[in-house]
């Protein structure tokens, strides 16, 4: 093919194999291609796309012609977006001389593209635009062409060891010019000042393009960090947006509204009602979107890792520092951390409360251990002790403060509100718990807060230059000092640029925290108590099971109790698991902020089943009211989790009671019809011989009555006193419908039946012995009186 056909055909090529920007074509759907599933197609896709592969040779092969690719500025990220169509030029370099108007007016805004910012576009976004495609299977995405795709291209454009491989088909001038606008040019203004790219920048140094072929090299790999960067974390709301910019800035983005409100490049309503509309629109980023943004992370720290130890000499740094290495130096706080850390409040603020957020956990926790991707590796001798933190992390830690202590305090709100009686959720406190507890990162940490509360010193003009142009985007050559020497007040730029100056810090070391730290402490101690007593009650339960339980009967149906819990279904394995994170949670804990032993001991003795007088658990947390006992939230709380339970029992006529599983339904029925007229035809005989207050009398009231009926039992919260009823004198022969007693009968009739006993005899032996038993236990029993009720 000649390059004209090529360049022709190199938009429908992408749009095939990444699909289209509304989602409608999936293309190779790379996202769902994995090795055991797609054995043929999968190492077909990944040497097509590799970095040396056909796709990137015909990408530089159409470069160095300077051909141009329209990428509609409404597929955009929803601040860049928005940016844009009212016109404003976002700060990213990444976007200028990019944009362009079609001829026919004010619509359609594009961005002018080279091929290789084309492609990545593309590929980029790809992860967003394609997340609702339908799945057939169950994806790993790990395994994923699209997650080892990532992966191939940060290692080669973003190297840890060497510099990057150069093209095949580069320009020999080293750098890609800006775009050719093909439309009458439009006046943008740009949030805070104009910042020129690293590459730009390096070549103003230099005293020929041409001998520096490193500049190219430089370029692919910071657009492509940028394009990751601004396709994956640029996603926030409209007040977040506007609160990240500078005082000066907005009057002068509003100064420049209403200079273009007659011109004719479209109606500001219009624009303005397009922006809002744009930031309205929900962003709920997936699992496999974070776990690709976690991969990012990991990648950069080890890429800013790399680099190589500075010179003593400053002179000789400043002429031996490759571009590569200056890329290093600023990768991190430059391009990535303003937008990751308002990408994680995001998601911490809108994640459900399940096991699913633990993907953003883990990205967050990489993202706070630099040290974990450095090139030296801790002692394996030592590995049963924790790794201490070396000093010269403070550094990051101070300049990513927020990181730290702001979402740590997200983290324990959203603790708070989750069941920690689930291993999943216990293991996440769990770890964030061990990550924060590690040797002298507290201490940095509390350090960092302390640089950030020092009295503010009065250095006007530093202040202005710095807080005025750390804006999202900024560069930290063009307009910072070569060195500030004053840590507070670089932790304090960190912090009010990404939160505004008239924010007000919560210490991660205060008394409000540690509240919420306390509080957490209880609930762990409480989900350690709910996991005891499901896995006494499952003892319990499996120690009680017995022969008649083939019958499906237990005890506890037998007195019309229930003692079942929701969270039965957990299991042993799960509840020990459960009770290891969740008290490995509480002892990192304890290191983390001091906490007092003797008040953790009485908090968990607080959390304790107590046993009240009769040996039994205690009833849920109550109040007494004119109607009875009302449940407290704490209450609600036991009972939801297992904790405490009011035990319920069937309060209403024994006879009346519902059919259980463990008795015969139609011989209930028969049984109580028959019960029914004996008692109707001998009612006053039965009262008569009750009423005597001789042996028969106690007799007759032993069997006839039922005197556990009186017991005085708190039931239920909802009723105080229930209107006693006298069911009087009367015959039941319920009973007999139990499968137990009909097989107890059974085996008594077979084994008479050894001893040459038939029916007969065999019925009129067991009237004898009930007689018997009657007798002895109406000479024993105590408290005899005729029946209350």
């Amino acid at each position: 093919f000649s390059l004209k056909e090529l360049h022709g055909i190199f938009p429908w090529l992408v749009e095939s194999i990444f699909g289209s920007l509304d989602g409608i074509i999936v293309g190779w759907n790379l996202r769902c291609l994995q090795g055991k599933t797609n054995p043929t197609e999968y190492p077909v896709a990944l040497d097509f796309l590799d970095p040396s592969g056909p796709m990137m040779k015909l990408v530089y092969k159409l470069q160095a012609e300077e051909y141009r690719y329209d990428f509609p500025v409404s597929y955009l990220p929803g601040p860049v977006k928005a940016s844009i169509q009212e016109q404003v030029l976002p700060e990213c370099s990444l976007y200028h001389n990019k944009v362009q108007f079609p001829s026919s007016g004010g619509l359609g805004l594009n961005l002018a593209l080279n091929p290789f910012e084309y492609y990545m576009f593309y590929f980029a976004i790809s992860l967003i635009t394609q997340k609702n495609s339908a799945v057939t299977h169950h994806v790993s995405p790990s395994n994923s062409a699209y997650f080892i795709l990532v992966d191939t291209y940060l290692k080669c454009f973003l190297p840890t060891e060497g510099s990057v491989l150069p093209p095949p088909y580069s320009n020999p001038g080293g750098a890609i010019p800006s775009p050719t606008p093909r439309s009458p040019p439009v006046p943008f203004t740009s949030y805070g000042m104009h910042h020129t790219s690293l590459l730009k920048r390096h070549i103003a140094h230099q005293p020929s393009v041409n001998a520096d072929p490193a500049s190219q090299e430089i370029w692919r790999s910071e657009t492509l960090l940028q394009i990751f960067v601004e396709m994956w974390l640029h996603h926030y709301s409209l007040e977040m947006y506007q609160k990240m910019q500078s005082p000066h800035v907005k009057l002068e983005v509003l100064h420049y509204r209403l200079s273009i409100s007659s011109k004719h490049h479209g109606s500001p309503a219009q624009s303005s009602y397009q922006a809002l509309h744009a930031y309205q629109e929900s962003f709920k980023p997936t699992e496999e979107h974070v776990l690709v943004v976690r991969l990012l992370v990991k990648h950069l720290h080890a890429f800013s890792n790399s680099l190589k130890p500075e010179p003593l000499s400053p002179s000789a740094h400043s002429h031996t520092a490759s571009p590569l290495e200056e890329f290093k130096r600023v990768v991190i706080p430059r391009f990535v951390q303003e937008k990751l850390y308002i990408f994680l409040q995001h998601c911490f603020g809108h994640w459900p409360l399940d096991a699913s957020f633990r993907a953003v956990l883990e990205m967050w926790l990489s993202y706070l251990q630099p040290w974990r991707y450095a090139p030296e590796k801790p002692p394996q001798s030592a590995e049963s002790l924790p790794r201490s933190v070396s000093e010269k992390w403070a550094a990051f830690i101070q300049e990513n403060l927020l990181m730290y202590t702001k979402l740590f305090v997200g983290f324990l709100n959203r603790a708070l509100r989750t069941d920690l009686v689930s291993p999943k959720n216990a293991l996440m406190v769990f770890r964030v718990a061990k990550v924060f507890a590690q040797p002298n990162l507290a201490e940095m940490i509390l350090k960092g807060e302390q640089l950030f509360l020092e009295p503010e010193l009065v250095i006007p003009h530093r202040q202005h230059r710095l807080f005025m142009t750390s804006t999202l985007g900024g560069s930290f050559f063009s307009s910072w000092p070569p060195t500030i020497t004053d840590a507070s007040f670089k932790v304090k730029s960190h912090v009010y640029s990404l939160e505004g100056q008239d924010f007000q810090y919560k210490q991660m070391f205060g008394t409000e925290v540690r509240n919420l730290v306390l509080k957490l402490a209880q609930l762990i101690c409480q989900a350690q108590q709910t996991a005891k007593s499901i896995s006494d009650h499952s003892a319990e339960t499996t120690a009680s099971q017995s022969f008649f339980s083939w019958f499906r009967f237990t005890p506890s149906e037998m007195n019309g109790s229930y003692t079942g819990n929701d969270l039965d279904e957990i299991g042993q394995d799960s509840i020990k698991k459960t009770d290891e994170y969740l008290e490995k949670a509480l002892e990192y804990l304890c290191q983390i902020f001091k906490l007092n032993e003797a008040q953790l001991t009485q908090m968990m003795m607080k959390c304790g089943t107590a046993q009240d007088e009769n040996g039994k658990k205690q009833l849920p947390d109550c109040i007494e009211s004119e109607d009875g006992l009302i449940l407290t939230p704490l209450g609600r709380y036991q009972i939801i989790n297992g904790l405490r339970r009011f035990e319920v029992q069937y309060q209403g006529d024994t006879e009346l009671q519902p059919i259980r599983s463990y008795e015969n339904a139609t011989l209930v029925r028969l049984l109580f019809r028959l019960s029914s007229a004996l008692n109707e035809r001998f009612a006053d005989q039965m009262d008569a011989l009750c009423s005597r207050e001789d042996f028969v009398g106690r007799l007759c009231r032993y069997h006839l009555t039922n005197p556990h009926l009186i017991q005085k039992i708190r039931y239920s919260p909802m009723v105080k006193d229930r209107t006693n009823q006298n069911w009087g004198p009367r015959i039941s022969l319920r009973f007999l419908a139990s499968y137990r007693t009909l097989i107890s009968l059974l085996m008594i009739y077979f084994i008479a039946s050894w001893f040459y006993i038939g029916p007969m005899g065999c019925t009129f032996i067991i009237l004898i012995g009930y007689f018997l038993y009657a007798v002895i236990m109406t000479f024993f029993s105590e408290g005899w009186k005729p029946h209350e009720h």
